[in-house]
């Protein structure tokens, strides 16, 4: 096929005067020699169009305890959407608690109005030693669970990808990305219930250690020369050491207002009574003060050993003790953990109570799951 147009004898570019004179045709022309033949002009390309973004999911994050399980419903936007709440139930083993954790989860898939196949995953915060990258739990005491292989299970019965996490770590995480933790990159997170659990975030990231199992702050030792039981953070400053002093002081003819309401039955001492008893409580009582006090102060000495050591600005002190005892608890062990730290640059220490209380969890675990699927996607 002849050409559309002939060629100009010689192309060159006009220079000065002449380039202001050009006209259209001869512009077309210009161009046309350059590339004489219409037949070689390539289609040019239509403009580009990504492909649709999947729409995002809502996941579902359980906070699995000794007692309770907390369970949620996350939607994108990161608002529960759905809630339920089951009793744990340990003493019917293994199959009963995922019975009572599958009823919840569909429970609270109902009340967001969405099947459970809607869902892009499943977190679980599991209670004691867990491995992330396998799913499994190690050793769960108060669950009376060793190498449970949690994430496959769940997997495997709702056809939904779970993943699994220490239960004060996805708190911890919650509170980071949601919480008293929001805009520092290095945090510990500390919970004080029937146990004490803790968390790290360091450089913005859960830190997990070479054993998965860095934040066990509850186990590390207070007083090594103590009586075996009686060594640990944790024997010493949980609700259940709080509740056995003061059971051993009442024993003991010490005068206290709360024997008024509870007798000799010391096992119906509950986080909810002693807060009635401490400071700024209705009816506050010195013995009772005193005891928990006490505890506050040592895990003050705890906190103080972990920001003296990693130069930590923020602590996350959560969990149902800390929860009903409120502000003067959380105060008390910031002034302990601000006398003993070092150097003198680490006692403006914040130490602050957990802003999403029981949500943590779920929130945390739902985070955490979001995450992994995007890695893994």
């Amino acid at each position: 096929m002849p050409p559309l147009l002939s060629p100009l004898p010689s192309p060159r570019r006009p220079q000065g005067d002449a380039a202001s004179r050009l006209r259209l045709p001869d512009a077309l022309c210009l161009l046309v020699s350059v590339v004489p033949d219409a037949q070689s002009l390539a289609p040019l390309p239509l403009p580009y169009t990504p492909p649709p973004m999947s729409t995002p999911k809502p996941f579902i994050g359980i906070d699995l305890g000794g007692t309770n399980m907390q369970i949620g419903v996350v939607s994108p936007d990161l608002k529960i959407i759905g809630p339920a709440k089951r009793k744990t139930k340990p003493e019917d083993k293994l199959e009963g608690v995922l019975d009572r954790m599958i009823d919840g989860i569909t429970e609270a898939c109902a009340a967001a109005q969405i099947p459970v196949s809607a869902l892009g995953g499943i977190g679980v915060g599991a209670p004691g030693a867990v491995d992330p990258a396998t799913g499994v739990v190690l050793e769960a005491v108060n669950l009376r669970w060793d190498n449970v292989p949690l994430a496959d299970l769940l997997t495997k019965r709702l056809k939904v990808r779970t993943f699994l996490d220490n239960d004060v770590n996805v708190a911890v995480y919650g509170e980071h990305k949601m919480g008293s933790g929001q805009g520092v990159d290095n945090l510990l997170g500390l919970w004080v219930g029937t146990g004490i659990g803790g968390g790290l975030i360091l450089n913005g990231k859960l830190f997990y250690g070479q054993f998965m199992t860095a934040g066990e702050i509850g186990h590390t030792i207070l007083h090594a020369h103590h009586a075996r039981g009686q060594r640990s953070l944790e024997h010493n400053t949980s609700r259940t050491a709080i509740v056995d002093r003061l059971a051993r002081l009442l024993r003991s003819n010490q005068k206290s207002k709360i024997t008024a309401e509870i007798g000799d039955d010391y096992g119906a001492i509950k986080s909810r009574t002693l807060r009635k008893y401490y400071h700024g409580g209705e009816k506050a009582d010195r013995v009772v003060c005193e005891v928990i006090d006490h505890a506050a102060d040592e895990l003050g000495i705890a906190i103080a050993n972990a920001v003296t050591l990693l130069s930590l600005s923020r602590v996350v002190v959560g969990g149902g003790l800390t929860e009903s005892l409120g502000a003067p608890f959380v105060d008390r062990i910031q002034k302990s953990a601000r006398d003993l730290a070092f150097p003198e640059c680490c006692r403006v220490v914040n130490v602050v109570p957990s802003q999403l209380a029981d949500n943590a969890g779920v929130f945390g675990a739902a985070m955490i799951a979001m995450d992994r699927v995007k890695t893994r996607a």
